[in-house]
Order: structure tokens, then C-alpha cells, then sequence
């Protein structure tokens, strides 16, 4: 008996420790992810497909029972975070259930997403009427603030050389931030 219940417990282990984790879907597209202009096209194809998309939060508006998150798109890198290369891949809203503070998600934050193309609704973007597409989001990543590059002294900079022989050395093209290193 004790050989049956050790058996069953050793195979029980075994298939526990080789069960795969679900797929993080923030870190790994959808297959077939469709790109914000092409939903935009043919939404009617679109709809009920699920896409990963991110980039910069524009406004957050919170209702009763969802927010609603206003994004400008931007092209995402392999982790899923959006790339800040200034490159804009159009504006889309995320609904998302629940409250999410505006102070957290704030303007210029960046977000990746991960649901499904509900519908399109035209808004005014100032005086322009532009066409979003509604993302029903379950899965949700505010990232992290980007660090900011700092400067420091460079310890072994010697202000007698090569600066005294030349004089337009601190101000060379090749040395942009002379005397400091990021």
C-alpha cells in the first residue's frame, strides 16, 4: 500500500514540475498580432481578435465600472515595452476594468496592453475627428519611469593635459561633455 501511495505521489510531482506556466502575454505577442493601422482599416475584420499593443499614456477617465485609458501607440520591444524613439503608431483606448488612479497612471507613463478589438469611435482630437480603436484590456503593465542619464566627474580628468596644449580641447566635437562621463 505504502509503495501505491509513494507511486502516485512521485507521478503527481513529476507532472507538476513539468507543467508549463501560462504565456505572459505583456512579454510575448499574440500570433498573427495585427498593427493599430491595420485594425484601424478593417476593423470589421478586426473585431474579437486579441493584439498586444503600448505606448504613452495621453489621459486616463475613470467610470463606474472601467477606465478608460487614452494612448498614443508606439512600436513595442521584445519584452513588450514601448520603444520611446518618437515614432508615433496612431492614438487607440484601452478599457480596463475596475478604477485605476490618474495620479499612478499619469500622462507620458508608459503602458503595454493585451486584449481584445471591441469596436471603433470617432473622437476629437482638438478640432480633428480621429477614429480610435477600443481595446477591452485583461492584462495591463504600467513600466517603470525611465532612468535619467547623470553625469559625474571624471576622477582622473588632469585640467593641465591634454587641455593646456590644446585650447579647444573641452569644446571638441569628440568629446561632447568633457570633463564628465555619464
Amino acid at each position: 500500500m505504502a509503495n501505491v501511495i509513494y507511486g502516485v505521489v512521485s507521478l503527481f510531482l513529476l507532472l507538476v514540475g513539468c507543467a508549463t506556466p501560462p504565456v505572459d502575454s505583456i512579454n510575448q505577442a499574440p500570433p498573427g498580432n495585427p498593427s493599430l493601422f491595420e485594425v484601424r482599416e478593417h476593423i470589421e475584420k478586426s473585431l474579437d481578435r486579441r493584439v498586444r499593443w503600448g505606448g504613452t499614456i495621453v489621459a486616463v477617465e475613470n467610470g463606474e465600472r472601467e477606465t478608460q485609458i487614452e494612448i498614443v501607440a508606439r512600436p513595442l520591444d521584445e519584452y513588450g515595452r514601448p520603444r520611446y524613439d518618437g515614432e508615433s503608431l496612431g492614438r487607440f483606448i484601452a478599457r480596463v476594468d475596475g478604477f485605476l488612479d490618474p495620479v499612478i497612471y499619469a500622462r507620458n507613463r508608459e503602458l503595454t496592453i493585451s486584449g481584445i478589438v471591441d469596436k471603433k469611435l470617432t473622437r476629437p482630437v482638438g478640432a480633428y475627428a480621429y477614429d480610435y480603436v477600443i481595446v477591452r484590456a485583461d492584462v495591463h503593465k504600467l513600466w517603470e519611469p525611465r532612468a535619467q542619464p547623470s553625469y559625474h566627474r571624471d576622477p582622473f580628468y588632469d585640467p593641465f593635459w591634454p587641455g593646456r596644449l590644446n585650447p579647444w580641447y573641452p569644446w571638441s566635437p569628440t568629446y561632447p561633455n568633457y570633463p564628465y562621463w555619464r
